[in-house]
């Protein structure tokens, strides 16, 4: 499947979410004929069934309560159990792979929203559409963030959540040590540096991300030195790692180990949930993340690391511009392809992500509500208010089928960075052969 054959979310997807008025009703192509002649789910119709859902990440006390009520409301509405498994982020690529393969799937799971487009392509997900086009509460949704959702003019998942990331920092730390919020690049190394001197060698003063999510933590660096990944062109994917922007963001990034020293170079494979993990133990002082970090660090620290120590601005540009861009994400829910129970299947996809708990969820979560209401609360929320800045020019990966493989499962960005961080290649080299490698995956 190529790049023409999916619909893409578009850059005014930011504007329309934050502007706070929803664009109506989407249109979507007609679905299968069982989907559309199913019967409305009632009580006692599904009473004694039990649907499988994956939740990705690791429970917290919102989340866990979240699911208690979500599915208490489901089993009263169904007559039907769920059972919950709890699948961390940097697992998820495998555990879908093997459900594949194995057919030991889940029946409803949970995706980031650039993953869908891959899973499509491997028959995985099925076909929404007819739930999507008869729930009163998705279509106020605004119409532009089904983009990723949708391929062929047919929906394979709702949009459940949505966001982007900023830089989380020990607020007391950069009171203590008399440090400025960054306003450009060199404010940042700077900020860095100093949290490193005081604090100790063992301590990130700006984490590097080297793991499965890294080019969440890259791609800001990127774009805001006017770089990309790759562009569709002329009916192909053309790499524009070897470009001016993207190397001088890439080198940018790998001089935090190798030239600047705020982040450790033996750790060049941590995740954010390993950073978040040493930043609940008081070993980093910022890094890329979302909200959703917040209620775990607190919790991993035993109250150590509380809301007083913790606050987020946005990553800035390199010459204090404003906000540089950073990834316009997103959580959704869809329908595994092996589901025993498509129509309980579908009662629950829109349970979940309707207007109450698809709500809930992104507040407790972290991320952005999708609902008109919900997304005014958060223009007036101090807190909230980085993430809706960098929101407004956040930007996407290549929005291909096959982004998926080159991001996680050949890791082609991470093993660049790590290759000239430990010596083996300059950026000249490194980025040449993972442009070549990106083509390859992109336009297989």
């Amino acid at each position: 499947m190529k790049f023409a054959r999916i619909a893409t979310t578009t850059a005014t997807t930011a504007a329309l979410a934050l502007g706070l008025a929803a664009c109506g009703s989407s249109e979507p192509a007609s679905t299968s004929e069982s989907a559309a002649s199913a019967p409305a789910a009632s009580g006692p119709k599904f009473a004694g069934q039990t649907l499988t859902v994956w939740r990705l990440g690791a429970p917290d006390e919102k989340q866990n309560a979240l699911m208690t009520d979500l599915n208490a409301k489901f089993k009263e509405t169904t007559g039907a159990e769920v059972k919950v498994q709890w699948v961390p982020w940097p697992d998820a690529q495998a555990k879908w792979t093997a459900a594949l393969a194995g057919g030991e799937g889940p029946d409803v799971t949970e995706f980031g929203n650039d993953q869908v487009a891959a899973w499509v392509a491997q028959d995985a997900l099925t076909d929404i559409t007819e739930v999507v086009k008869g729930n009163p509460d998705f279509q106020q949704i605004p119409q532009n963030l089904w983009g990723y959702e949708t391929v062929d003019s047919k929906i394979y998942a709702a949009p459940w959540g949505g966001g982007t990331r900023a830089v989380l920092y020990r607020t007391d730390w950069f009171k203590e040590l008399n440090i400025e919020v960054p306003k450009t690049w060199e404010d940042l190394v700077a900020a860095g540096k100093k949290i490193v001197a005081e604090k100790g060698k063992d301590v990130d003063g700006f984490a590097f991300n080297g793991g499965s999510d890294a080019n969440m933590s890259l791609s800001p660096f990127v774009w805001s030195a006017g770089g990309d990944f790759a562009a569709f062109e002329g009916g192909k994917w053309v790499g524009k790692l070897t470009e001016p922007g993207f190397k001088e963001g890439f080198q940018f990034y790998t001089d935090l180990v190798v030239k600047d020293g705020v982040s450790r170079k033996s750790a060049l494979t941590q995740n954010s949930v390993d950073i978040a993990t040493r930043f609940a133990n008081g070993k980093v002082g910022m890094y890329v993340t979302g909200g959703w970090d917040i209620t775990t660090i607190k919790e991993q620290s035993g109250g150590k690391v509380d809301d007083a120590k913790m606050g987020f601005f946005s990553l800035p540009a390199k010459d204090g511009s404003g906000p540089a861009p950073a990834f316009q994400g997103g959580n959704d829910i869809a329908i595994w392809k092996d589901a025993k129970n498509v129509e309980l299947a579908g009662e629950y996809v829109k349970l979940a992500a309707g207007k109450e708990f698809g709500t809930r969820y992104a507040k407790d979560g972290g991320l952005l509500p999708l609902y008109p209401e919900a997304l005014a609360e958060y223009a007036a929320d101090p807190v909230q208010a980085p993430f809706a800045e960098t929101f407004k020019v956040a930007k996407g990966f290549p929005n291909d089928t096959n982004w998926a493989e080159a991001n996680d499962t050949k890791a082609v960005l991470q093993t660049a960075a790590r290759s000239v961080i430990e010596g083996k290649k300059d950026v000249d080299t490194a980025l040449a052969d993972a442009n070549k490698e990106l083509e390859e995956i992109l336009n297989q």
